[in-house]
């Protein structure tokens, strides 16, 4: 395991990545400018350039010990891919030379046929590409003694389809730039030449021994425990959220940091999360699709190097039932290329038109597609943790805090005129230091809230790929800045035409706003009668993505067509139901090979003594009494299992991908919930030497 403490962190930062000084350093200069170009202004890649950047990657990249080169791409199971190709090129003298070629860079040809494709693609039509997306830093990674160049890219079908996370993400951006820019040049910012949506996503994540994962069928075919009697302790005693960090934790924690920070992400914050075993890392904030990688990375390196301490990392969003889910905070915000983060709000945002305006262009946003932007984080796993008082609701709302919500109270009667500033804690100890105070507090139950220079989404699920999140977040966003840049570009008056616009904004979607707790059930209530739609599981949620009104945002900005988002909305449906399906399946493989020969044997125990004991004329009643409860858990799960047989065969012949996923969701969730709870039941009064299962306090508890 490398030692920091050996290491000046700024020299191991970055080290295995082809980062921009690198760049500067190996190319000649009028390459180094016109890549430049490319990755800052958008301009189109000169291809021509292509091999003599090949060429000092691939010098670099052998320094560092490589042998092979791979395109590494986001298809739509929401992982990474990679093909891996060795630079070995054989000589006609029966040598071998080390080459990469600019053609090979800029594009790869893996199979396209096995990746999901929601039809876009038959299964005998193979072909697909991959694309060199020059905007993230390639990077070498080494994995045991193997030393990989890897590139980032996109990858697409034949005939030109997006079959990948990245495209649409790609595409979100540079229309997001486009339409922002317009607005800004409206108020007379001539300056900016780019603006990038940011992002800092929070990673949360549990840490088991591996010997328990081991001896877990449901964790290592489901990622989460479908059995499990609640632990006599949980979380109840709040002794573990930013609790000292285990020897043992802080030891994975150093490796984890070390090879994260070698690959350029900039892993900044660690800390012990609610739950007991539950820990969360964030990084810096990044342009969105360079976070994005940075993200799948972060979760790759997770599980390898929780591998390397004898341990597993898991990230699905609900591992264990009773306890608090996994999520991944998406701190998103506007940054132009000169450095102006456009949803600071200054020391006079009253003042500041342009900051106002888009921060009703994103309420407005958030409010109008509220129903596709809920649909982003609609999975199996979620359905577990959104609104069960450790997630937000489903319901889709937005916390302003105080400085805002003044604002907007102002607006709605015509015109701000004055902010609420900020002041200084006084703790009443002369040795504690005044503490600056922010203008409002954190609001910890909201989907979507402001928290001072960004918005945080704390719906997505923790095993999640952000990019489609943040695809939609960017459209949203641009199509609403679209039509705000419409308005200001044919005014006389810029200020006057922004004020009207905002003061509508701030009287139509005042429904959005909410700064109060939104696990009360008396918000659910409220929320109805604002119209505000509750759409609480993954079936219901989905269809938003193909309403008409989706489809035409997308094709209005070019991001994606109607046939490409039908195909996105099958393949999620279709992940729903394989994933219902494969944890019923493991559910009654583990019923009846483990829980109920465990039962049986119990029972036949408790009957012997029970005839042993009446024999010697010493009846118990509470024996007696504990093999009658035991035999009717035994004979309920029984049934209950031949149930969830019969109701996953009902379920897997609907055809329909929405008639099928609603299936799984209310024919075989039910019956599954019902299997489980008696299994707890018996878990919680058999023998501990015969259950076959680590139970909650030992996975949770034993480091």
């Amino acid at each position: 395991m490398d030692n920091v403490a050996r290491e000046d962190v700024t020299d191991i930062f970055g080290s295995n990545v082809f980062s921009d000084a690198v760049l500067r350093e190996r190319l000649p200069k009028n390459v180094y400018k016109a890549i430049k170009r490319t990755i800052d202004e958008g301009e189109e890649l000169d291809a021509s350039l292509a091999d003599v950047v090949a060429n000092a990657m691939k010098d670099w990249a052998i320094q560092k010990g490589a042998t092979h080169f791979c395109h590494w791409f986001q298809p739509m199971t929401g992982m990474t891919a990679e093909k891996h190709d060795s630079f070995i090129s054989p000589t006609p003298d029966g040598r071998t030379i080390m080459e990469f070629s600019g053609r090979e860079l800029i594009k790869g040809e893996p199979d396209a046929s096995s990746f999901p494709s929601g039809g876009l693609r038959a299964t005998f039509e193979a072909r697909g590409y991959t694309a060199w997306d020059c905007t993230s830093p390639v990077f070498v990674r080494q994995t045991g003694d193997s030393v990989t160049l890897v590139i980032p890219s996109a990858f697409c079908s034949y005939t030109g389809e997006p079959l990948d996370k990245k495209t649409p993400l790609l595409r979100s951006m540079e229309a997001l730039n486009k339409h922002t820019l317009r607005v800004l040049r409206a108020f007379g910012n001539t300056t900016s030449k780019r603006v990038a949506a940011t992002l800092g996503a929070e990673q949360e994540y549990f840490l088991i021994d591996r010997k328990f994962y081991e001896k877990r069928l449901d964790l290592m075919l489901s990622g989460r425990t479908l059995f499990g009697a609640p632990s006599p302790k949980g979380q109840e005693m709040e002794d573990h959220y930013f609790g000292s960090i285990h020897e043992r934790i802080a030891n994975f924690m150093l490796d984890l940091n070390t090879e994260l920070w070698r690959l350029g992400v900039s892993a900044k914050t660690q800390h012990n999360e609610v739950a007991p075993a539950q820990y969360e890392i964030a990084p810096v904030f990044a342009t969105v699709n360079i976070a994005t990688d940075h993200n799948q990375i972060t979760m790759e390196t997770l599980q390898r190097v929780a591998r390397k301490h004898g341990m597993v990392c898991l990230m699905h969003e609900k591992p264990f039932a009773g306890v608090n889910g996994s999520g991944k905070h998406n701190n998103w915000s506007m940054v132009t290329d000169d450095g102006v983060n456009l949803l600071d709000p200054g020391t006079t945002p009253h003042e500041n038109l342009q900051f106002l305006t888009i921060i009703a262009a994103v309420i407005r946003a958030v409010d109008v597609y509220a129903r596709q932007l809920r649909s982003t984080v609609a999975t199996a796993g979620n359905d577990h943790r959104l609104g069960a008082n450790e997630a937000p609701p489903a319901i889709i709302s937005i916390f302003l805090g105080e400085l805002l919500s003044d604002l907007f109270e102002q607006l709605k009667l015509g015109d701000a005129t004055s902010s609420k500033q900020a002041s200084s804690l006084k703790l009443g100890v002369n040795t504690l230091p005044p503490l600056p105070k922010d203008c409002s507090d954190r609001n910890r139950t909201s989907p979507f809230a402001f928290t001072g220079n960004k918005f945080e989404f704390r719906m997505p699920g923790s095993s999640q790929s952000i990019a489609g999140i943040n695809c939609m977040l960017n459209i949203i966003v641009t199509d609403i800045l679209a039509e705000i840049a419409d308005k200001l570009e044919k005014a006389k008056d810029v200020n006057e035409a922004a004020k009207k616009i905002i003061t509508e904004i701030a009287k139509k979607h005042t429904r959005i706003i909410f700064n109060g707790n939104n696990y009360a059930e008396a918000w659910v209530k409220e929320a109805e009668e604002r119209g505000l739609p509750n759409l609480t599981a993954t079936v219901d949620a989905l269809p938003a993505m193909v309403e008409k009104e989706c489809i035409a945002l997308f094709e209005r900005h070019k991001v994606l067509t109607e046939h490409e988002l039908y195909s996105r909305c099958e393949i999620y449906l279709e992940t729903y139901s394989k994933q219902i399906n494969i944890e019923a399946a493991t559910m009654l493989s583990m019923g009846r090979r483990q829980i109920l020969p465990a039962a049986s044997g119990y029972a036949g125990k408790l009957a012997k003594t029970v005839a042993a004991l009446e024999v010697a004329g010493s009846p118990s009643p509470s024996q007696k009494k504990l093999l009658q409860q035991v035999t009717k858990l035994l004979d309920g799960l029984q049934k209950q299992l031949d149930e969830l047989e019969s109701a996953m065969t009902k379920a897997a012949k609907v055809n329909d991908h929405f008639k099928h996923a609603r299936a799984y969701h209310e024919s075989v969730i039910p019956v599954m919930k019902e299997v489980r709870e008696s299994a707890d039941a018996l878990e919680s009064v058999i023998d501990a030497s015969l259950w076959p299962l680590p139970t909650y306090a030992e996975m949770l508890f034993i480091r």
